[in-house]
């Protein structure tokens, strides 16, 4: 890999995994002090910004960088192969994106929903360590992408599990344990994966496999909704903004792609 792969970036991927995890969890909590008329005007701006750090992340970021170390058909042959994974996932209840308390997906237990989180948060944690692993400016974006679609992805997850019965307070202590399954990926991945750097592009693959899925079917279908096109064009500006975020944070690792 790249230079800046060379040195040891456990801190990184700790630091960026309770971020991930534990951060989004309070700024969530905190985010559920707002009077609820608030939070739901806020969401699909939430959303918004998120779907263009996810699709930022993964056409930036995350494709160009496997793209620079093996052939593009093996490349998207795995982007094509995590997208079937995802759908699998979702249709299992063990990936899923919806925010909102009153949905198809949150039609099951608070159990189920604390089950889904999990695994989510587990592959996140990999996610992240992979991309540390290549180099930090590609582990900060994708780690911030990543924490922009936990904290809307999380508001619905307390939702649900309000609703289910449980106090605030316990569902808070359920999301911090599940959420910690984010570091226990990203540390088994930081004291795995070194041993098989060939294997590196083809988790940034499926990464970006599961960046864009989100994206387009879990998060712009919420988006139809936008009541005027003021608000449409708010939601696209923010779109842009995070694909804008993403673009500033691979500028500055371009060089290194390049001569890599």
């Amino acid at each position: 890999m790249n230079a800046s792969s060379q040195s040891d970036p456990i801190l990184w991927i700790f630091g960026f995994s309770l971020l991930a995890s534990a951060g989004a969890i309070c700024l969530t909590g905190s985010f559920l002090l707002l009077p609820p008329g608030t939070r739901q005007r806020f969401v699909p701006h939430l959303t918004s910004y998120a779907i263009g750090t996810l699709l930022g992340a993964a056409f930036l970021g995350l494709i160009p960088h496997a793209l620079a170390y093996v052939p593009a058909s093996n490349v998207f042959a795995v982007f094509l192969a995590g997208i079937v994974v995802f759908i699998v996932l979702e249709r299992l209840m063990l990936w899923r994106h919806c925010h909102e308390a009153h949905c198809e997906v949150h039609s099951g237990s608070g159990v189920l929903i604390l089950i889904g989180d999990g695994v989510h948060n587990f592959v996140d944690g990999i996610l992240i360590a992979a991309t540390f692993l290549t180099s930090v400016p590609l582990g900060i974006a994708t780690s911030l992408a990543i924490v922009s679609h936990e904290v809307p992805q999380e508001v619905g997850d307390f939702a649900i599990l309000l609703e289910s019965g449980y106090s605030a307070a316990r569902a808070f202590v359920l999301n911090l344990v599940s959420g910690a399954s984010t570091l226990l990926g990203a540390l088994l991945t930081y004291v795995w994966l070194p041993h098989l750097h060939s294997a590196v592009p083809y988790f940034m693959a499926l990464a970006a496999a599961g960046f864009v899925y989100v994206a387009m079917a879990d998060l712009v279908p919420g988006l139809h909704r936008c009541a005027s096109p003021k608000e449409c064009a708010s939601q696209l500006i923010l779109i842009v903004a995070g694909m804008g975020t993403m673009g500033l944070f691979h500028l500055g690792n371009h060089a290194d792609l390049v001569g890599s």
